[in-house]
């Protein structure tokens, strides 16, 4: 059973800290939050753990062998580090840093420290998503042609992070796992419609080698909440609407080919089958926080590892750039020579 520590009781912490109480692997020892608002409700939910209003009080803590990390963005850096450097390991909620450079040094001293670094990147261990990764290497859909993305709501507006950070992030870290490849340029442009806020809508193209590419439409202005993805392979497609309470992934035996014979049309297209298969109800934090607890006993890396936690930065950050430039693609490997 490993001893965790929380850092951060306002909207994620609880979640983080009920899925680690229910894992079966981790034991809640310490919640660490300068609100004694936030102190009260953690009492509440987990009579048994010591509440601090100072993190160095946890960092100290002999029963504590892990930390998760759920506060802004930009203190991430600082309190993963510290964990990190008192013998932590360390889970950090997404993004895993503000920076590139932040984010390299981070992996550098788990590493050094042998210690486990890992990025909550929650939507990776979905059912849904663990399901077209299985279809993804069987070669089920065959090569892969695109990714599209509509991930829209109305709010939740963020204060340290745009709406790319916030949640294109999701997708690009459900890209990484799934494509088992870094892109070759970004091309990103946002806008701000309230003012005083961070950019609240913005779109995305991702290229790929090979021709594959990615289509991202990210909103914190939008009517309705949107969260479907489609994927476009060569063999089949798979539409994932996340709103769904069932049938959340659905898979399509259908595409459309070059047609090179004389007096015939030009593209023939296949309609086939649509089958919708069953999801495990496992929650993700379940799966997630078992998957750390199983990293720490093994020593391998786990499957949203801090280098994982790197890419997605890199991503972030080119996006980013694209944006200043209005839209020009922004390179990913200029971007990590120049980091």
């Amino acid at each position: 059973m490993i001893g965790v520590g929380i850092i951060g009781y306002g909207y994620w912490g609880p979640n983080l800290a009920r899925a680690a109480a229910e894992s079966g692997v981790a034991s809640v020892q310490v919640i660490a939050d300068p609100s004694p608002q936030a102190r009260q409700r953690a009492a509440l939910r987990h009579p048994a753990a010591k509440l601090v209003s100072d993190v160095d009080q946890m960092l100290s803590d002999k029963t504590v062998d892990a930390v998760l990390i759920a506060t802004p963005v930009h203190t991430h850096f600082a309190l993963a580090m510290a964990a990190l450097k008192a013998g932590k390991h360390v889970l950090v909620e997404k993004p895993m840093t503000e920076t590139v450079a932040q984010a390299h040094e981070l992996v550098e001293e788990a590493a050094r420290r042998n210690l486990t670094l890992m990025v909550d990147h929650t939507f990776v261990y979905t059912p849904a998503i663990r399901q077209v990764s299985e279809l993804v290497q069987q070669g089920e859909l065959g090569d892969l042609y695109y990714y599209d993305s509509t991930r829209v709501n109305l709010g939740l507006f963020q204060r340290d992070v745009n709406v790319i950070w916030d949640l294109a992030v999701h997708d690009f870290a459900i890209m990484d796992h799934l494509f088992g490849q870094a892109p070759v340029a970004i091309s990103a442009c946002a806008a701000s419609f309230v003012a005083g806020s961070p950019e609240n809508m913005a779109h995305l193209t991702i290229h790929y080698d090979g021709g594959m590419m990615a289509n991202l439409n990210v909103n914190w202005l939008a009517p309705v909440k949107i969260r479907q993805t489609l994927i476009g392979g060569s063999r089949k497609m798979v539409v994932y609407d996340d709103m769904q309470t069932s049938e959340k992934i659905k898979i399509y035996d259908r595409g459309a080919t070059s047609n090179d014979k004389p007096y015939e049309h030009l593209v023939s297209y296949r309609i086939g089958d649509m089958y919708a298969p069953a999801l495990s109800s496992k929650e993700a934090l379940q799966t997630e926080l078992q998957e750390f607890a199983r990293a720490i006993e093994s020593g391998t890396a786990p499957l949203t590892d801090g280098l994982g936690g790197l890419r997605v930065v890199e991503m972030l950050a080119a996006a980013s750039r694209s944006c200043r430039l209005r839209g020009h693609p922004v390179d990913l490997v200029t971007l990590k020579e120049a980091s």
